[in-house]
């Protein structure tokens, strides 16, 4: 004798797919407006974190430093690398000015901490543990033709200390820097010109422009403040 078994339903299976949606507008549109604020939030840490720690944007506003940069250019400043290191000779930084530090400026690092840097007969001379005779900067970003004068057509000459930069503008003879208003404190510093975005004629990675004999300077430096700062702490 063969019984058979028919699989029972649940009494309820076949109203599954006829109950209908529980809608609550209030509810939905509160739901809405929650995930915009969190979605606001989260967009908002995000650029405050890159806007504060990594990236900042700038606008050029003169000619201080032409050619390689013209007024109203676009460019992003990073920050990052002087978080793990010091500026190097030839980087192109944005800093806060010193008499103002309301004004951002832009200007390229000439002199390192320690360092000694002459100007005379528009040549400029680095005088450091590695060169005691002096070094001539071959600066191949000035314009042709282009003077590196002082105030007063003198020698000039200045020490910079442990925790400053000798900066001066590209366009020697139309720029306000170290020669005028003295050497730039380190805290001061904002970060690096990294990317050129407008003109879109002059997009583009800003390239670092090396020295011989002098490339690895800032290096070397970062690494005795390091060593110093530690044996002081310990």
């Amino acid at each position: 004798m063969v019984a058979f078994f028919s699989k029972k339903e649940p009494e309820n299976s076949e109203m599954l797919n006829d109950l209908p949606l529980q809608h609550d507008p209030a509810k939905d549109f509160f739901y809405f407006i929650w995930d915009l604020v969190k979605t606001g939030v989260i967009v908002f840490i995000i650029a405050f974190l890159i806007r504060y720690f990594l990236i900042q944007p700038f606008i050029v506003d003169g000619g201080s430093m032409m050619p390689n940069y013209v007024n109203q250019e676009y460019l992003l400043a990073e920050k990052l690398s002087y978080a793990l290191s010091t500026p190097k000779r030839g980087d192109v930084i944005v800093f806060k000015y010193p008499n103002n530090p309301t004004i951002n400026y832009i200007k390229r690092v000439i002199g390192l901490p320690g360092e000694t840097v002459e100007i005379a007969d528009n040549q400029v001379k680095i005088v450091n543990n590695d060169h005691p005779g002096g070094i001539i900067l071959d600066e191949s970003y000035i314009p042709k033709g282009a003077k590196t004068l002082t105030g007063n057509d003198k020698k000039f000459t200045t020490a910079i200390p442990s925790d400053g930069y000798f900066v001066m503008g590209d366009n020697r003879e139309h720029s306000s820097d170290s020669r005028e208003w003295g050497i730039l404190p380190e805290a001061n510093i904002v970060g690096r010109s990294w990317l050129t975005v407008k003109p879109l004629d002059r997009f583009g990675f800003q390239r670092h422009v090396s020295y011989p004999g002098l490339s690895f300077r800032s290096f070397r430096i970062y690494v005795l403040r390091y060593c110093s700062s530690v044996s002081e702490n310990y």
